[in-house]
């Protein structure tokens, strides 16, 4: 505080409109994240003051265990938040780096997953996560969001009889996912959403009570968090567009889930056929995203 920056440096940004610029002073270096297109409607919570659905998704994040960015100041009004700078190094970077350690980045991220999910199983009064879910109508919507964009705006509009046939079919896959019981979702848990920190990067404040080579993983992007499937964020993670993982992978990480959960065998399995019929929802929406 009270340190002109020394310089301003953009960083990459995801699909957001969302910008970062990385702000070097003399003492530190900071993150400061600029929403420019943010409006009343989107940034008013519950909460007397008016606060992002970020600082209240932060708050709950933080105040659970889950390790997120410090917020270091908040200018909601002006579309600015400073943040701690975490580096450059993502989940995905990290496996450039250090491929041989894929198994085990990952068994932290499921780990970390479900200790989130129990340390999030109750949500406050008037918490924004639980006014927003993957009920029926969303998880259609983003089936059509496919079907618009995958299909129609490329030229392929299906034929009245398979129109028919994918819509009955798309109907009873949201049906289905959508009465399954729902839990905490970070909704984008993937490999350009977990910030990698190792013993010797931790000098911005991070815990020190993690020792030797130990990985610890920061969660980002976390501002849409809603309710959904147990298994929603596994997909997001073990099905990850910018990753490719075998069978034997994922059943490995799913094994790891299901015991950081204590299930038993027969909710284990119950957790793969959940991740198997997710994934198609997931997967199809994602393919009309990227067009």
């Amino acid at each position: 505080t009270g340190h002109v920056p020394a310089a301003l440096v953009r960083m990459p940004g995801g699909a957001s409109t969302r910008r970062y610029l990385r702000v070097r002073t003399p003492v530190a270096s900071l993150v400061a994240m600029f929403v420019p297109d943010a409006r009343p409607e989107e940034i008013t919570t519950a909460a007397e003051r008016a606060r992002w659905p970020f600082l209240e998704v932060h708050e709950l994040l933080h105040g659970r265990g889950v390790r997120v960015p410090r917020v270091l100041a908040e200018a909601c009004d002006e579309g600015l938040l400073l943040l701690e700078d975490l580096g450059d190094e993502t989940l995905a970077a990290f496996l450039e780096r250090a491929p041989s350690r894929r198994a085990e980045v990952y068994r932290v991220a499921v780990t970390d997953l479900a200790g989130a999910q129990r340390s999030l199983a109750s949500l406050p009064e008037g918490s924004v996560i639980a006014t927003r879910a993957f009920d029926e109508t969303l998880l259609r919507w983003e089936l059509d969001h496919f079907r618009e964009w995958g299909l129609d705006a490329q030229g392929r509009a299906l034929p009245d009889a398979e129109r028919a046939r994918f819509d009955a079919i798309a109907d009873r896959l949201a049906r289905r996912i959508a009465a399954w019981p729902r839990g905490f979702v970070h909704r984008d848990y993937q490999s350009r959403n977990l910030m990698v920190r190792e013993r010797g990067a931790r000098e911005r404040g991070a815990p020190t009570h993690v020792d030797g080579d130990a990985l610890e993983l920061v969660w980002i992007d976390f501002q849409d968090a809603l309710l959904g499937p147990r298994v929603y964020d596994l997909v997001a993670l073990l099905n990850d567009s910018y990753q490719s993982f075998d069978r034997a992978f994922i059943e490995a990480r799913l094994d790891d889930f299901a015991s950081a959960m204590s299930r038993d065998a027969a909710e284990r399995a119950a957790i793969g056929r959940e991740f198997d019929v997710v994934t198609v929802q997931r997967k199809l929406k994602d393919a009309g995203r990227f067009i």
